[in-house]
């Protein structure tokens, strides 16, 4: 086979060499190698010990580390003459043993190659390249089940999820990564198998979704994880959405209109110098997840229609159950619930074009979240009525428009009152309290309304406020202000 390999794994190759020790690149760098796919990071086995193959690469690497120690795994990193860094993994041929209720192997060092490359999650992963020497190693037909672009074991699936459960979430994955297919017997033992991974943790979950959801063909991984089955385990308010509509016939529309919108929002996503860089997992998950609350609010009208009253704020309570259940960060959790909260806010401009002071609002507290907002409401714009689809097109062209021109008049990103908090308190002659702030989120709105006015006019509004509070609130605000 042609291959055009790293000249930092044949050096690799011949130091090992050197010492006695074979060593070989394994797993997703060779098959990417067969895939024409750029990758910086090298993983490799060795018939040495780590012991006996650290001072190599400690002599190798500008950089190292051994927090795979137990595991039989040393790794360093080398940094190329044009600045990108170049990170390498070398483990002892393993033979693991695993324990029925844990993923995490008892390590046993192994004597061989080929019964390395056997404990692996896939064949398109079970091929090697011994270096220096570049022999290609393919005990399980990698190569041909690579060719036909289709995931299957290397043993029988059942021992290998057994094993490993988390090798069902790396499947899907790989179908949303590499556009590849389950193969049937494979997928027929991870449709069987799904309780399993509930052993896995939740962080280990949670990472595979992410790369899953950040992959080129999203939609295509998404479906994959919820045709097998494995969705109800890990994330059920996606197949939730696939809804019964009688005892004959099941109603997919919400499903799959989900994934159209997922595909239409990555669409929007932008090159690395705009407002919404590709990938984007908040712009993605929020897609995913924008219609969660659906099946909890449908409602069954006169005439033969069906509501989904208030599922915007429903479907961000579900996610945020979910997401922090799958130990997310929490700004992505807020930044997501947000946007799934807000996704309907545009639908009334549609029919009745807002005021300045409505404009100037939306951007304002839609804040950082305004362009992926933006982005989420389009892609949920799926009708196939050519004129409602233009409609909707050109009243968001036009909102976005006039945000613009208003930005160049104003700093909405900045927008504050006119009257700041200490302004605020000489003028009504209070001290710091729930009041004030209370005074200062009215002047914030009537700046939002508005838009700036001279400090005159801002003084009067104020104090109108003030004199509309009932009088005990006043009294018991100024009476504070005079204790010592």
């Amino acid at each position: 086979m042609d291959f055009e390999v790293w000249p930092e794994a044949l050096e690799l190759g011949r130091l090992f060499a050197q010492e006695g020790f074979e060593l070989a690149l394994v797993g997703g760098p060779v098959r990417d190698l067969l895939l024409r796919r750029p990758s910086h990071d090298l993983d490799f086995c060795t018939s040495a010990k780590p012991e006996r193959f650290e001072p190599i690469l400690r002599r190798w690497g500008q950089g190292f580390w051994d927090m795979g120690r137990k595991f039989g795994t040393l790794g360093a990193m080398r940094r190329r003459p044009d600045g990108t860094e170049v990170k390498v993994e070398v483990t002892t041929y393993r033979s693991d043993r695993y324990e029925p209720d844990s993923r995490k192997p008892d390590v046993d060092y192994g004597d061989s190659l080929e019964g390395d490359l056997s404990r692996r999650d896939f064949t398109v992963n079970a091929m090697a390249l011994r270096v220096p020497d570049l022999e290609f190693v393919d005990p399980f037909g990698g190569a041909s089940d690579l060719s036909k672009r289709v995931l299957r074991t290397p043993v029988d699936p059942r021992q290998s999820f057994d094993d490993d459960p988390l090798r069902m979430m790396r499947a899907v994955r790989f179908v949303a990564q590499l556009g590849f297919r389950i193969a049937p017997e494979t997928a027929e033992a991870l449709s069987d198998m799904t309780d399993r991974i509930s052993i896995v943790s939740a962080e280990r979950v949670r990472d595979e979704l992410t790369k899953l959801l950040l992959s080129e063909h999203a939609s295509d991984g998404v479906e994959a994880l919820v045709d097998s089955g494995l969705a109800d385990q890990v994330l059920p308010e996606l197949p939730a959405l696939q809804l019964e509509i009688d005892e004959h016939h099941r109603h997919k529309d919400v499903y799959e209109h989900t994934l159209m919108v997922l595909d239409r929002a990555i669409a929007l996503e932008t090159g690395p110098d705009g407002p919404v860089p590709a990938p984007d997992l908040t712009l993605r998950m929020a897609a995913l997840l924008h219609d969660i609350g659906k099946p909890a609010t449908r409602r069954f009208e006169p005439g033969g229609k069906v509501s989904f009253h208030h599922h915007d704020a429903v479907g961000a309570k579900l996610a945020r159950k979910r997401l922090k259940a799958l130990r997310f960060d929490k700004r992505l959790i807020d930044d997501v619930c947000d946007l799934i909260a807000m996704h309907l806010r545009f639908h009334g401009y549609v029919d009745e074009r807002w005021t300045d002071a409505a404009v100037r609002r939306y951007a304002k507290e839609t804040g950082p979240l305004y362009e992926r907002l933006n982005r989420l409401t389009r892609a949920d714009a799926t009708t196939r009525n050519k004129r409602k689809a233009q409609v909707f097109s050109a009243a968001m062209d036009e909102l976005e428009d006039r945000v613009r021109q208003l930005k160049k008049k104003e700093n909405l990103d900045a927008i504050r009152p006119d009257l700041d908090g200490q302004q605020i308190m000489a003028i009504l002659g209070l001290e710091p309290g729930p009041l004030v702030g209370k005074a200062y989120r009215h002047m914030l709105n009537y700046r939002l309304d508005h838009g700036p006015v001279d400090p005159a006019s801002a003084e009067a509004e104020l104090k109108a406020w003030w004199d509309a509070l009932p009088e005990d609130q006043r009294r018991s605000a100024r009476r504070s202000a005079r204790r010592p």
